[in-house]
């Protein structure tokens, strides 16, 4: 038989309880919750007199439930908030106290009635609660480009301070936001913030909003409108550029872009090669500081490729000719080149480095961004091998976000960028020096 009865309750309080509920609590022994649920059924709703205990501390409440359990009063309930077992009362409860002896009612979530005021799906979101806890899983799924997320807040991790970290982090996905307060009561309130693409926070910042409430994130996919007269003419912010829905952030980052354009050692009329190009960030950057050169975006993957012409399109780039096909076979027909960034390589990278070495000029330069262990010794040991003079820099940087009214940094990927030309040695060179000198 069950002893212990865990009651979810809404906002709309007695109204919201089954008749099967209403009886459990009527004839409680011990009846436990914060001031607001134990409001909601007053002392002469009961049938028998109730001892009331007010929900605060956790270990006397427990310490309270095992004396009555071993007087034989059985008959206990415990009100809580929505769902016992979505990020509630209830997963501490099973720790503390056998679920033989434990039976939940719950309550519509505030998730629930969040998505369907707002008339969405919600089979497929995200949930994650910043409730006293890290906003680290929530980077994540932005980062990740999550189509739906609802995030349970806190007064530290508000609906400002979410709208700030979202702002933050740069994201080349955009989300609208609303701010869901005091769902099912009669102070209910649904807020769009306004702003999709530059979010207002001065009019988030003079929004009071009940410490009841849940934000809701939806992945917003509109056509970019750029004005390249105030784009810096080197480190395109990575949010101007059109990335993968589902992958937004498999971009080289901004500050990585920047040393490996420094690295390139670039200039005027050259031939660059960007293999692996993904989105052609690389790509871009290049076209757009050095118009006479011109740049081949080698993708393998149709989305690829059309991410490439996208983005070509918004920066109005004329200089890249975008290559359809898996290195290195597709390489072999390009023209020989002055410069070679390698930022994917689908497993092929001796045989691409292979391709590289026969069509570079005696001056040119390859430059890779590693990401991974096994890739780096794999390149490093083509480079020896073959007596390439190289030099490596490992990149390890972070983003300041702010969390709450303070400031903290977020670490992005690590990465070794390798940095790789001809021996002076080299048979490719040799042949320069006689040519220069007869």
């Amino acid at each position: 038989m069950t002893k212990i009865h865990v009651v979810g309750v809404g906002l709309d309080g007695l109204a919201g309880v089954s008749e099967t509920v209403k009886q459990l609590i009527e004839q409680a022994k011990l009846l436990i919750g914060s001031s607001r649920h134990l409001d909601y059924f007053s002392q002469s709703q009961t049938d028998t007199p109730t001892e009331r205990l007010l929900l605060g501390d956790l270990s006397q409440t427990i310490t309270k439930i095992r004396q009555h359990l071993k007087q034989g009063k059985n008959s206990i309930v415990i009100l809580v908030s929505g769902d016992p077992l979505f990020f509630g009362l209830g997963r501490l409860l099973l720790t503390e106290l056998p679920p033989e002896e434990l039976t939940f009612h719950p309550h519509l979530s505030s998730v629930q009635l969040a998505f369907n005021r707002l008339k969405i799906p919600w089979q497929d979101a995200k949930i994650i609660s910043v409730h006293g806890r890290s906003v680290d899983e929530l980077i994540s799924a932005l980062q990740q480009g999550v189509e739906k997320i609802a995030v349970l807040t806190d007064t530290t991790n508000n609906p400002h301070a979410i709208a700030s970290l979202l702002k933050s982090l740069s994201l080349p996905s955009q989300y609208k936001i609303w701010v869901c307060e005091n769902l099912g009561g009669n102070r209910e309130r649904i807020l769009e913030i306004p702003g999709l693409e530059n979010l207002d926070l001065q009019y988030l910042q003079k929004q009071k909003f009940s410490p009841l409430n849940v934000v809701v994130l939806l992945r917003h996919n509109k056509n970019k409108e750029l004005n390249l007269k105030n784009l810096p003419k080197l480190g395109i912010p990575d949010d101007c550029f059109t990335c993968f829905s589902d992958r937004p952030g498999l971009i080289t980052k901004r500050e990585v872009r920047v040393l490996v354009l420094g690295e390139l050692a670039l200039h005027p009329g050259q031939v660059v090669w960007d293999i692996g190009a993904g989105t052609g960030s690389v790509s871009i950057e290049v076209a757009r500081l050095f118009p006479t050169s011109q740049v081949y975006a080698i993708e393998r993957t149709a989305a690829g490729i059309s991410l490439i012409q996208k983005n070509c399109d918004l920066f109005q780039v004329d200089n890249i000719t975008t290559i359809s096909g898996k290195a290195p076979n597709v390489l072999l027909n390009l023209p020989k080149c002055d410069r070679v960034f390698v930022g994917g390589s689908g497993g092929n990278l001796d045989k691409i480095l292979n391709v590289c070495s026969q069509n570079l000029n005696p001056d040119g330069v390859v430059v890779l961004a590693l990401a991974t262990l096994e890739h780096l010794n794999t390149a490093l040991s083509w480079f020896k091998f073959h007596n390439w003079e190289f030099k490596l820099l490992q990149v390890q940087l972070s983003r300041s976000i702010p969390v709450g009214e303070l400031t903290r940094f977020a670490p992005l990927n690590p990465v070794t960028i390798l940095t790789a030309k001809f021996s002076r040695f080299s048979p490719q060179n040799i042949e320069k020096t006689i040519k220069e000198t007869y």
